[in-house]
């Protein structure tokens, strides 16, 4: 048994308290990979919240600071979809603006975090079915990544690769494959899906602080409890069974960011919701965590 004289007792006691007070932010400067490493769900809406101050924004900046430092961050973002699934492997991916329409200060925004090639390999040669191919030259980090990523970790110095949505699949597959990814949380993965939960443009409404639209309402309030219940085969299976879900997922990719960090987490993990709130009447910023 290791002795600790007095003093050395009341720092490790003190260094206690303030990780517990800050977090964990202590204990996040380490990049151990001993540390297993949460699972979130970003709702990341309109690309302009990656240049505006608001409650969202400031939420994630609050997050970001909190959070164990990880050795990579795999973001899952509603922006890459493709013909089966892919992984970037870039030493440096370049920044993506994927949208039109907005201000020059938007496309202003680079994110110039490194890549993660060393474990774009490790999805590749660990997960055998699906197949994952390795891109490493043509995506990057799109808008669905930084805009979030650049109020979390805004010194973009922790390693990032993105993972593609396979459109030609079920909903289904997507938990599942979530269920495989499981295993980069013990080696110092930081696992993030962005998209919305509820995220129907045609039926935005524009004007300044708009009352959200019920169905997205209920529809939000609906997967919440799903969450807490655990029960992720109904997120798969019934999320288009309601109307209120038909018009909260007019189109799957923002939806299923959400299926591959539920099946990413564990039975043992807590669940925190970290932001709730509905912008433009129909689009539902909440955000997640399991830890």
């Amino acid at each position: 048994m290791i002795k600790l004289n007095r003093r050395d007792a009341i720092s490790t006691l003190v260094l206690g308290i303030a990780s517990a007070a800050f977090g964990g932010k202590l204990m996040s400067n380490s990049n151990d990979s001993n540390v297993k490493m949460p699972a979130l769900f970003l709702g990341h809406g309109s690309p302009m919240n990656a240049i505006e101050t608001n409650n969202f924004t400031q939420t994630l900046t609050n997050l970001g600071a909190s959070l164990p430092r990880p050795k990579a961050i795999l973001m899952i973002s509603a922006h890459w979809e493709t013909n089966g699934t892919w992984v970037t492997g870039m030493e440096r991916p370049k920044t993506i603006h994927d949208f039109y329409g907005f201000p020059k200060a938007l496309f202003d925004v680079q994110y110039p975090a490194p890549g993660s090639p060393e474990f774009a390999k490790k999805v590749s040669s660990t997960i055998l079915s699906p197949k994952i191919e390795i891109d490493e030259n043509h995506w990057g980090l799109d808008h669905g990544t930084w805009s979030v990523l650049k109020h979390m970790f805004p010194e973009a110095d922790i390693p990032v690769f993105q993972m593609s949505i396979d459109k030609t699949k079920p909903i289904e597959f997507h938990l599942e494959l979530g269920q495989k990814l499981n295993f980069l949380r013990e080696q110092g993965v930081m696992i993030i899906g962005s998209g919305n939960i509820v995220h129907n443009l045609r039926q935005v409404r524009w004007e300044q602080e708009a009352k959200p639209f019920d169905w997205a309402i209920e529809f939000d309030e609906w997967i919440k409890q799903k969450l807490i219940e655990r029960d992720f085969n109904s997120l798969a299976k019934d999320a288009l069974s309601t109307t209120a879900g038909k018009f909260s997922i007019p189109t799957l990719e923002h939806y299923l960011p959400l299926l591959y960090i539920a099946g990413a987490s564990e039975n043992k993990d807590l669940l925190k919701f970290e932001y709730e709130g509905i912008q433009m009447g129909s689009m539902s910023m909440r955000c997640l965590r399991f830890f």
